[in-house]
């Protein structure tokens, strides 16, 4: 298998609504978007799927290797193999690869975050940087994009968030800020349980849930809205492929708002022929 059919598979197995946006793009650019997206796949599986830390960390620990050798001109995994001829194409730098495995390895050092602005470091690990390559590689021109694009991240990284509360509990994490679990009353035995505790009142736990989840669901669409104002005229055609994916992202949000319950027990997503649907809309009218 080639290094590019790698990368492909990669992208195509893991249901991204990321990756119905790449479909749109030029040949060259799809190419780098979907190895660099494929990196991230592969940097976060190493938390999500090694159950030993240890392990994990030395796994994280090569992968910084990795980088060092790619930018060194000796890539040897399929991945970096697929990214470094078009590295410099889309002004794609180590530092961009090195963010994102760094905020792996948060992931690896703590499963609660005291505060928003605590989350939002993480979050611009994992997301913004992402963000940023992405503007680059869909062909941003104008250097205020980068600051849309940090912000669309963290939207993205959000609505995730709230998406996988009930999958992250299941892993022992919680991403929700401690300080807002407390002022919406909900305690994190409860997000850990997915439910509330055998005895104690159901109804209570739903409505201080829900409200928590309102919370989250409206700090996510506003982040969504601050970043759209944020996109310069002058850059709007060529970052389409963004504006599907905020179009995806914000009608899933929409749908977990609808029924906030539902993340505690199963992962909402969108049909693959919806997520289709609203990005050949956006690649249609130019516009969510």
């Amino acid at each position: 298998m080639s290094p590019q059919d790698y990368v492909q598979q990669k992208a195509a197995a893991s249901g991204s609504s990321f990756y119905y946006a790449f479909l749109f793009l030029p040949p060259e650019r799809r190419a780098a978007i979907t190895a660099f997206y494929a990196f991230c796949r592969e940097v976060d599986d190493v938390v999500d799927e090694v159950s030993d830390a240890g392990v994990a960390q030395t796994k994280l620990a090569w992968w910084r290797s990795e980088v060092g050798r790619a930018w060194q001109g000796q890539p040897t995994h399929p991945v970096t193999q697929a990214l470094m001829p078009l590295a410099p194409t889309f002004g794609i730098e180590s530092r961009h690869l090195l963010a994102v495995i760094e905020g792996c390895q948060m992931d690896l050092e703590q499963s609660r975050y005291l505060d928003f602005p605590n989350l939002q470091r993480y979050c611009h690990l994992v997301a913004g940087i992402v963000g940023e390559v992405a503007a680059r590689i869909f062909g941003q021109t104008d250097a205020r994009t980068t600051d849309y694009a940090h912000r669309l991240g963290l939207a993205f990284q959000l609505t995730n968030i709230v998406r996988d509360v009930g999958e992250d509990a299941m892993r022992g994490r919680i991403y929700l800020p401690i300080d807002e679990l407390q002022r919406f009353d909900v305690k994190a035995h409860e997000l850990l349980k997915r439910g509330a505790a055998p005895g104690s009142d159901a109804a209570d736990f739903e409505r201080r849930f829900r409200a928590l989840m309102a919370f989250q669901c409206q700090r996510a669409l506003d982040t969504y809205a601050e970043a759209l104002a944020l996109l310069p005229d002058a850059d709007r055609r060529a970052q389409k492929p963004g504006l599907m994916m905020a179009s995806i992202y914000r009608t899933l949000l929409h749908e977990i708002a609808a029924d906030p319950m539902a993340v505690l027990t199963q992962r909402v997503s969108l049909t693959p022929l919806r997520k289709f649907w609203l990005a050949w809309k956006v690649q249609a009218l130019g516009r969510l």
